[in-house]
Order: C-alpha cells, then structure tokens, then sequence
C-alpha cells in the first residue's frame, strides 16, 4: 500500500503482464478468491473462475489468427465478460479496445477502422453492429459452452514487458477525429498508487468496489475494475439502464459496497435526491471538480469526505485528495499522487499556467496510435502537456482552473466537438455547425450545436429534434445537444476555423 511520505520511483519488473497481474497470480495461489460479482444475475466469479474464462477465449481468439500486437476490441458494458475479454486479449500478448456499447454507428466505425481490429469480443446485440461494419465478432456465450469453458486447457500468457503495448483507450477527438492512447502493460502499476489513496487506503478488510462508470472508459477499467482485482478486492459488476439514486442505493445496500467511485453527475443526482448512503468507507470521485458545497453535502450523505482525483486518458491518476492522510485547500484537487511528478508551467503573475506531468509517469501513454505529430505537440521536453491550466499552491497540492481546448465536460463524459460537427453537417439541411458547452446544474455543461441551414431551409423544433437524434444515433447517447440554435452564421478566424470561444462569449450573453 503506497504512503504520501514516499518518494519511490517505479519498481517495475523487467517481465509484466497485466493478465498475470490481475488473474493468473490470484488463481494460482486462491482460485476460490472472489473476483467479481455479476449484480444482475448474483453469480460470484472466482479468480479460478475468471482465469478458465480468460483461458478459454484466448484460445479461441488464437483459433481465428489473433497474435501478438493484434488490436481486439471489448464492447461490452460491466459484466464478468468483460475482464475475462481484456485478461483473454493480454495473455496473446494483444492490444484490447474498450469500446462503449452506446457509441452510435460512426463512433463505433471510427475506432474499428482506425486501430484496424482483428476482432471485437461483444454479446448478440453488438455482433450484429459490429458484423454490419464488416468487422469479425465473438460473442462468449454463444461461441464457448460452460463445459468447453470449465474444461479448457491453461493458455500460457505471453512474456511481456512494463513498455510492450498491451491497451488502446481512445480520446474524446477534441480536435478532430478520436486519438487512440496506446498504453504498456506497466499502466496498471501507473493507477494503484493513486487509487489506493482515493480510497483512504485501498485495500481494508471487507473492502468491495463498485462504479457506474462504464468499463469502456478510462476511470471504469483502470480507476476500479483492474486495481480491484489486483488487490482481490471483489468488483461488483453492474448493468443500470438508467441511473437514479434509489437503484444505486439498493445495489451498494445489496452487495455490501463499501467503495465507490462516483463520477460528479451521479453526485449530483444523489443530492438532488437527498439521498444518503451509510455502510461505505470510501468515495472517491473525478472528471470535473465538485466544489465545496458538494463536498460538504458528501460528508453528510456518506458519513466520510470524498476524495477528489483527476488524470486524462493520456496520463491519468496523477493527483488526489486522501482526507484520512492530509488535509486538502479549498478548491484544490489534490497532492501529485507519488511516482508522479506533477506541476504547473509557464505560470503567470497569478501564479495559473499548464499543468504537465513528467515523462517517467507508469500511467502515461506510450504514444498515440498512428499519429506522430500529435505525439510530439502532446510533449513539451520532459513534459506531457494536460491541456488543461491550473495553480500549484506552496502545500504541493493543484487547483484546476479551467481547460485550454474545447472540451465539454458532460455528465462525467469529456466530449470532443469536432464529431459532433462533422455528424451534423451530414443533414442535408446544414451548411456548417459549431459545437459548444453550456453550463448545467446537474450535467456540468450541456451540448449546443450552433447551427447554419441551406438556403431555403428553416429552423424549427422538429429539425432540432431531428439533428439531436442523428447524433445520437450515429455517434452516441452520451454526445447529442441537447439544445440546438439556429444562427445566419457562425464566427470563423481567418483561416476558416469555427471561433468556439466567440460562440461561448454569445453563449453567456444570453445572445443564443
């Protein structure tokens, strides 16, 4: 377990494997360990469990010409299938994709052919999205029988190494299309330090995990699904068609969760409900701040202080608060979490600059698929540049003050405009469109696309209903605006570019 007075660098094993890291060790030594409890159905998978799993469907992916350094992609939601899916792709020495189930036909498109998968490991319903799309797909319950699977032989799991690619996570495509941040096996290693001080000290005796982050991103596969099993802390896996505090309660109540991580908008819905959750230990929470007063709510709902995080999908878990080991400031997000050097550079009279995490960091991406260029702009010398600015206070700690792109942050998802743009103007109604943030109570920000029709075509209620759901339906649930403005035209720079800080300044002057 890491301690704040450490200032170790990162031991990491000359031989590493993510599927021994998280299973095989496990299995070898207590295979009737719990690994992962399926909520829906209340099936308890042990880590011998889970490694028969793994083992059955590498040699499957193996059977249709999977080898090492194929991309496999993983869509599906929380379920054991999932971690077997991942565990199954690492021990062939592959790269795994995780790939949201509510990604529209373009967003899913995108990726597939981007990374140039070799498979995608899904249920019956994504077969049929991603065979559509001319992709091969697996689905485990169809192609594995239980006895097939309780049977099998062990898979030998691939001799690799901390800087061998073993994930792809793709970005939210802030400026253009998604990037694919591709990720060593040594990434798990990068996230325990600061998961284990999220929650005041993972693991405690009795300690069970839970999210409602999906395990397609970032924060639901290596903030809690991944650490979880590399500790044997079981994960409780989870499928919510809709989230409303009264399930969330029930299930932690349920399977006896004792820590959480709670993205800001499943906060947000508790407190709107006023809905307090006893029995857990920890809280921790990340994507966006969440401001003293929620912070103050937390501790009523909860009888503990949460602990705010924060990384991106290039570098992530580099900061945290742990209000059992110090006190934070005000506003702050936390201490560098160790093994990460974290500061602020080129920092004005205020003291607010660019926040930059050194080269070095275990949870920091070994390049970006395929594109170099942007590789380079993401570094700065020895420094990973966030894209985000912010203030380091004399205690170490940082405040984040704010983002240099065009992000929006919604509901705990960061959603990159430039597809929003490109999806809309695919209506035979639009000439151009601009996508922005709005701020939002409950989501943080909204999307508003701002938007310039053909001649002769006119803006109404209907088309905007009609604009949300294609985005909806071809990039994902997650990205459509949920308000849409009609405009004669849109600010441009000089060279033709979409001046998004104009649209917000219009925004805010209640102009749209």
């Amino acid at each position: 377990m890491t301690v704040w007075t450490e200032q170790n660098g990162w031991d990491l094993p000359p031989a590493l494997n993510m599927a021994h890291e998280v299973c095989d060790r496990w299995a070898e030594t207590e295979p009737e360990r719990l690994a992962i409890i399926d909520a829906p159905t209340g099936q308890q998978v042990t880590f011998g469990q889970l490694r028969q799993m793994a083992d059955a469907l590498a040699h499957a992916l193996h059977a249709r010409g999977v080898r090492p350094g194929d991309r496999v992609g993983v869509l599906r939601t929380q379920h054991p299938w999932t971690a077997a899916g991942h565990i199954a792709v690492w021990k062939l020495g592959a790269i795994s994709i995780p790939l949201f189930v509510l990604f529209g036909e373009d967003g899913l498109k995108v990726r597939l052919q981007d990374a140039d998968v070799a498979c995608v490991i899904t249920d019956a319903e994504g077969a049929g999205r991603v065979q559509a799309l001319g992709f091969d797909a697996m689905v485990p319950e169809a192609d594995l029988s239980p006895e097939a699977v309780s049977h099998t032989a062990p898979f030998a799991t691939a001799d690799t190494g901390p800087e061998d690619p073993a994930v792809l996570i793709y970005t939210s495509g802030t400026t253009g299309a998604p990037k694919g941040a591709l990720h060593g096996h040594r990434v798990l290693r990068g996230h325990l330090p600061g998961v284990e001080i999220s929650h005041d000290h993972l693991p405690q005796p009795g300690d069970v995990l839970w999210t409602p982050a999906d395990w397609a991103w970032i924060g639901g596969l290596f903030d809690v699904l991944m650490p979880g099993l590399w500790h044997g802390v079981p994960v409780v896996a989870a499928r919510f068609d809709k989230f409303t505090p009264e399930a969330c309660a029930a299930l932690i109540a349920a399977h006896k969760v004792r820590n959480v991580f709670f993205p800001p908008t499943a906060l947000r819905m508790l407190k709107a409900a006023d809905m307090h959750v006893p029995g857990l230990r920890s809280v921790a929470s990340g994507g966006e701040p969440l401001g003293p007063e929620m912070l103050a709510w937390g501790r009523k709902a909860f009888g503990l202080s949460i602990n705010e995080f924060y990384g991106q999908t290039e570098c992530n878990m580099i900061v945290s608060s742990c209000h059992s080991a110090f006190s934070v400031e005000p506003g702050a997000m936390g201490r560098p979490v160790p093994g990460h050097e974290v500061t602020v550079l080129n920092a004005d009279a205020a003291g607010e600059g660019d926040i930059a995490v050194r080269r070095g960091s275990a949870s920091m991406m070994l390049r970006y698929w395929n594109r170099p260029e942007a590789t380079a702009k993401k570094f700065a010398g020895d420094w990973l540049l966030t894209g985000d600015r912010g203030i380091k206070e004399p205690s170490g700690a940082i405040r984040f003050q704010g983002r240099e792109d065009d992000v929006i942050t919604s509901a705990g998802y960061r959603i990159g405009p430039a597809e929003i743009e490109d999806c809309l103007i695919t209506h035979p109604d639009v000439v151009s469109a601009g996508v922005i943030g709005q701020p939002d109570a409950e989501r943080t920000q909204i999307v508003v696309a701002c938007v310039v029709l053909r001649a002769g075509a006119t803006g109404s209620d209907a088309l905007a209903d009609a604009l949300a759901a294609l985005v909806k339906t071809r990039l994902g649930a997650h990205e459509y605006p949920r308000k849409v403005v009609f405009l004669p035209e849109l600010p441009m720079t000089v060279t033709g570019k979409i001046r998004r800080g104009a649209l917000r300044a219009m925004l805010q002057e209640e102009v749209l």
